[in-house]
């Protein structure tokens, strides 16, 4: 998967189950250059829920709107709590954007797609359009 230039609209960290959550603007598709010489996207509101994470840091400078530019796992090694959660390797988690870092452990995410994708021209769907701000796991029509 590929998180380059998804707009983060929310972010929240449930330390009952230590899960951390994004509600974003998830790029399916890049379409271009069209004719006009610029791209359009496919793009559709999502929410990701990494699981077991810990150790969290989170540098961001104030801004008008936090965009990913890189998302990569590095590190494999086992969970301290691997037999309590049945998984076997976790990784150091690095989220780069545009105005900061986002650092974590984590044994991995689940990705939520809240409405169909649709096609626009900006990278970045209307607040309105993408129903407010969501940490939802259901679809919505």
């Amino acid at each position: 998967m590929f998180w380059h230039d998804c707009k983060i609209h929310a972010i929240a960290f449930n330390e009952f189950n230590y899960k951390l959550m994004f509600d974003l603007d998830y790029i399916f598709k890049w379409v271009g250059p069209e004719e006009d010489g610029y791209y359009g996207f496919w793009i559709s509101p999502v929410t990701l829920i990494f699981e077991n994470v810990y150790d969290l840091d989170i540098s961001l400078g104030y801004t008008l709107g936090t965009i990913i530019e890189s998302l990569e796992r590095d590190n494999p090694s086992k969970p301290k709590n691997s037999d309590y959660i049945n998984k076997d390797v976790e990784w150091e988690w690095t989220i780069e954007t545009r105005n900061g870092v986002i650092s974590f452990k984590s044994v991995g995410y689940i990705q939520y797609v809240r409405k169909a994708p649709v096609y626009q021209k900006s990278q970045e769907i209307d607040f309105k359009d993408r129903g407010g701000y969501s940490f939802s796991v259901e679809k919505s029509e």
